[in-house]
């Protein structure tokens, strides 16, 4: 075990299972006193089972390092008031937050419900919020904080996850603004594009995992494993605890150096995402036309884009 964390106390949310395991794992192997936060449910959100987040803290305990369980849903806000309340009952203080759970509700758009969208909403994007609310307090107290909310390049936009794209973009923001707001004390934020072989990506349908491949996204699970050639006996690149080292650092007073960056952990590699930043304008003296812009904006704004559209298809019915 190592003491790069030894006295901080985190809270890692959805961390009975995944990438959230790992991360709660590698924590507590730096001297991190955890709250495994897992309230249980399916991919979907529903049911409910306090056996993920106490078997990881028997884990953690059993290896010599301190967890405590909370089985609370983060999209109500009380449930996180109490989880803040936990850490600080359990172990006296709270330095660091990874809002990790997340669920889906794939669906393409034009036959999505408002339940299918709030569901994901209120569990990736309130949920970052109610948790980031309840902890900062505490961290404020001791001037020093690190937050790290799990985003995820679909929200580059990813086909038949509208809801869990809006929610993980806007997550981004959320972070950098939290950067700018916290920054002056002692508080970083930031986001993290993770990625592995969990039953998140597992559960995604063979047509879709195509489609998003066709558009760029990356192929996962055995498929992914086998198109590479990685023995599948050995370690692999997709595993979810490859995530852990990266955020872990992160939270680590040397860490504190990054704010307000978007920090891809997937694999075998830490990758850092530019900053969204103009690449083009056009201006004239004077207010357009639109006569000057169906000139203009084809030939100097837009010359050379590619729309991410699939080629057409039928209307859906």
């Amino acid at each position: 075990m190592g003491n790069r964390l030894d006295g901080r106390v985190a809270i890692v949310t959805g961390a009975g299972r995944g990438i959230g395991r790992g991360v709660a794992h590698q924590l507590a192997a730096e001297g991190a006193s955890v709250v495994v936060n897992d309230f249980g449910g399916g991919l979907d959100g529903t049911g409910g089972d306090v056996g993920p987040a106490d078997e990881v803290v028997n884990e953690i305990r059993a290896a010599g390092g301190q967890a405590a369980a909370h089985y609370g849903d983060i999209s109500k806000f009380e449930d996180c008031a109490a989880l803040a309340q936990t850490a600080v009952d359990e172990f006296g203080r709270l330095d660091i937050l990874c809002h990790v759970a997340g669920i889906l509700r794939d669906r393409m758009v034009f036959n999505m419900t408002e339940e299918e969208w709030d569901a994901v909403l209120a569990v990736h994007l309130k949920g970052a919020f109610n948790t980031v609310r309840n902890s900062v307090p505490e961290m404020l107290k001791n001037g020093h904080g690190r937050i790290l909310l799990f985003s995820s390049g679909s929200g580059l936009g990813s086909s038949g996850q509208a809801n869990y794209s809006a929610a993980k973009e806007g997550m981004v923001g959320f972070a950098r603004a939290l950067a700018r707001e916290l920054g002056p004390y002692g508080i970083t934020a930031n986001a993290i594009y993770p990625g592995g072989n969990t039953r998140m990506t597992q559960s995604v349908p063979t047509a879709a995992a195509d489609i998003r491949a066709q558009a760029g996204i990356v192929r996962t699970g055995r498929a992914a494993t086998a198109e590479v050639g990685w023995p599948e006996d050995g370690p692999q690149p997709r595993d979810p605890e490859n995530n852990a080292p990266t955020v872990t650092w992160l939270c680590t007073d040397a860490g504190g150096a990054v704010s307000g960056q978007v920090i891809g952990s997937s694999g075998w590699q830490a990758s850092r995402y530019s900053a969204r930043q103009v690449t083009r304008s056009i201006a004239k003296a004077d207010h357009w036309t639109v006569d000057e812009l169906t000139r203009a904006v084809p030939l100097q704004l837009v010359a050379g884009v590619t729309n991410p559209a699939p080629k057409r298809v039928e209307d859906p019915k």
